[in-house]
């Protein structure tokens, strides 16, 4: 068995949060804070087929953020080859002005990324993960490997919760609700569910996760979707994400680790055991 810890490691700070089922959660929230940026979402309409496999490109993206953070150095490397190779051949048209563009331009991959590790950690600590101040940054500063991957300079991308802070000041001037966005939020409220499952309770726990994913952003994000901003809305929101990480806390171990972390488990079980 390889003991190639890959990117991180256990002693890190993305191993720890990434421990925590919660994150699917947090998955929700960044695509809402993602499809504020209008050509983000242009580009997302134009080029993917979520309305028609909608599942699919959930299992994908939830499958790759896995193996980023729990698979070997190779098999990390090797997702961010495919994904780089996918988004350097698509374009997109600015709904606005009418030219192209390309998906793979630094100053969206940026945003994509820093609203994705943003959303994950927000929703884990707001959900009682508790991490200190250093922990934070420690987490932001990982995850420029990951930016790294997808064809982003490492440098260029926030590496503190002070730095995401500006960031977020500096890009919104850029970000809107668009025709395109409010598609989206509406399809993810409510997406078509296999095997019958949307005339049964499942129908109605995919709208509530929906529902506290939108309540967990900003409030000026919220705003933005025509929603309160109030702070009312932040305290039940974390009075939710609380109870949620509760209940997935029990469920069965092989349901909240998954094969990739199981297996980097074990190799990091092999490690320690060959340096004692």
């Amino acid at each position: 068995m390889t003991s190639d810890l890959g990117l991180f490691g256990p002693g890190s700070v993305s191993w720890r949060l990434h421990s925590e089922p919660i994150l699917l959660l947090g998955g929700f929230r960044a695509l809402y804070l993602q499809a504020l940026h209008p050509l983000v979402m242009a580009g997302l309409a134009q080029n993917s087929d979520y309305r028609e496999d909608a599942w699919g490109r959930l299992n994908r993206t939830t499958e790759y953020v896995a193996t980023v953070i729990w698979g070997t150095t190779e098999q990390a490397e090797a997702a961010g080859r495919r994904i780089r190779r996918v988004h350097e051949r698509l374009r997109g048209i600015d709904p606005v002005s009418g030219d192209f563009f390309r998906i793979d331009d630094p100053h969206l991959l940026r945003w994509v990324h820093v609203t994705e590790v943003e959303s994950f950690l927000t929703t884990a600590t707001r959900a009682g993960v508790v991490l200190a101040p250093e922990e934070v940054d420690r987490y932001y500063a990982e995850q420029r490997e990951a930016a790294r991957l997808v064809g982003i300079d490492p440098l260029t991308v926030p590496a503190s919760a002070a730095e995401v802070e500006e960031y977020y000041q500096g890009i919104r001037s850029e970000l809107r609700l668009t025709r395109d966005s409010a598609a989206a939020a509406l399809f993810m409220a409510r997406p078509p569910l296999p095997y019958g499952l949307g005339f049964t309770p499942v129908r109605l726990a995919i709208g509530g996760v929906a529902a506290l994913s939108v309540s967990l952003l900003p409030a000026w994000a919220r705003r933005l979707y025509g929603l309160p901003g109030l702070p009312t809305t932040d305290l039940s929101a974390g009075a939710w994400a609380r109870a949620l990480r509760g209940a997935l806390a029990m469920l069965p171990v092989r349901y909240r680790n998954g094969p990739y972390r199981e297996a980097a488990l074990a190799r990091a079980a092999s490690a320690a055991s060959t340096t004692h």
